[in-house]
């Protein structure tokens, strides 16, 4: 797939500076020159589309290389839009990024809404080696509630795979959204209005990997705990599990080399995008 933009991030001067950035239409990138205090050395890279969104049948592929030792953050600059389906047209992206030694990239974006009837799929493919570090954060929200649309679209898939050196798989994750003759996407979600993943790796964020665990931990625990009677105790019955629903759910799992990996998966009952 011909690429529709590319941006390397190389150590110029002792800083991490954005040594190359080209796009063609629909992608554009912006790379403001002050973000944060002087002090932070991390180059700020924000995509985006010409109209706000990804009409339907576009395909849109980009590359990002984080030279060794770099700090870079991609992002958006509001949430992606994914505009209706026409016919059977499907809008994908893909972006492929590379992360050297002593590197830190950071893929923050705003959530993915999708249209009435719309078709989307992404693939991120991260290329690691032992020491680079790396966030992601993935999620997508029920769709665009001021038009009463929730969970209204065809076809929402997201993959995310990291590769260590010699291409040896260490992270492999699809999601997979779709309507089914049976039962409808939002029949399936019920409440529920956001999904998300989010990847903590490397070693310069193993303290951010136990602070999301413990935090993770404690989150759950208030959410599944039963009311609390007069006495302070808290009874559970068993009609108490059957109607329990909680607001926010949310599971952290830490694998990979030395537990270098942690992975949170939350699942939030208010959107964020209304």
């Amino acid at each position: 797939m011909e690429s529709e933009g590319k941006v390397v991030v190389e150590m110029v001067g002792g800083r991490s500076t954005v040594t190359r950035c080209f796009s063609k239409y629909p992608l554009k990138f912006i790379v403001p020159n002050k973000v944060g205090p002087s002090s932070t050395d991390a180059v700020w890279i924000y995509s985006l589309t010409y109209g706000g969104g990804i009409v339907s049948g576009d395909s849109i592929s980009c590359e990002l290389t984080v030279g060794d030792g770099c700090t870079a953050v991609l992002t958006t600059q509001a949430s992606t839009k994914v505009y209706k389906s026409m016919g059977s047209k499907c809008s994908e992206q893909v972006l492929e990024t590379r992360i050297g030694s002593g590197a830190v990239l950071a893929v923050i974006p705003d959530p993915v809404t999708c249209f009435s009837t719309a078709r989307y799929s992404q693939k991120q493919v991260f290329r690691v080696v032992s020491d680079s570090s790396l966030v992601i954060v993935d999620w997508i929200t029920s769709g665009r509630h001021e038009s009463g649309e929730k969970w209204d679209f065809d076809l929402y898939k997201s993959t995310n795979h990291i590769f260590l050196e010699d291409d040896q798989p260490l992270f492999l994750d699809t999601v997979l959204l779709e309507r089914g003759s049976i039962t409808s996407i939002a029949e399936r979600m019920q409440d529920y209005q956001v999904i998300a993943m989010v990847v903590i790796l490397g070693p310069k964020m193993n303290h951010i990997q136990s602070l999301v665990q413990e935090e993770v931990k404690r989150i759950m625990s208030e959410q599944l705990r039963g009311p609390p009677t007069s006495l302070g105790r808290q009874i559970i019955t068993k009609s108490d599990h059957c109607l329990m629903k909680p607001s926010f759910i949310a599971s952290a799992s830490v694998f990979g080399p030395k537990h270098q990996l942690a992975c949170l998966e939350p699942l939030l009952g208010v959107s964020p995008y209304r």
